[in-house]
């Protein structure tokens, strides 16, 4: 077994959206999430528990970027501090882009910068632009719902964020 990754099986796009929700506990500004995996995986579910769980407003609504690139959304919690944190968060999706002139051509590659939270579907599709410590969630389709979810961090704070996921998946 892996140290620097997870693997967790998906009965639902209902225990995605939760799946996601535990991993947006885990993360802090400036944090990269690389989704990968084939279209209908659950790449969308995911983000959208990714999304409420960093705190948008209740009753926001998150959809697939794929025709617009780029969503960006808004969250609140209360930060590692104990402070109250605002978080920008942009949703991308690399599917409609034909080849690696476009994202740069679409603005895409300046929201890395921004530190800021940044997830990113069909993130094999462009890997080269996912920075090295960018968490990676892939995604197998296993039956009619069942996935799983294999998320690997490769950054230096790689344990903490998988031991609060266990600790979190072991709560469910």
């Amino acid at each position: 077994m892996n140290p620097r990754e997870l693997k967790i099986i998906s009965a639902s796009d209902r225990e995605s959206i939760r799946i996601g929700r535990n991993l947006a506990a885990c993360l802090v500004k400036g944090d990269v999430v690389g989704l990968i995996g084939d279209l209908g995986s659950g790449k969308t579910w995911f983000s959208k528990g990714l999304i409420q769980g960093l705190g948008v407003r209740p009753g926001t609504v998150v959809t697939s970027p794929t025709f617009a690139l780029v969503n960006d959304y808004e969250g609140a919690r209360t930060g590692p501090d104990g402070k109250p944190e605002v978080l920008s968060i942009f949703h991308m999706d690399l599917y409609r882009l034909n080849h690696p002139g476009e994202l740069m051509a679409a603005g895409l590659t300046e929201y890395l910068d921004q530190g800021e939270i940044v997830i990113i579907e069909w993130a094999e599709r462009w890997p080269e632009i996912l920075p090295p410590q960018a968490i990676r969630v892939y995604f197998t389709i296993r039956g009619e719902q069942e996935r799983e979810l294999r998320i690997v961090c490769e950054q230096a704070r790689y344990h903490s964020i998988l031991k609060k996921m266990r600790e979190l998946e072991e709560k469910k």
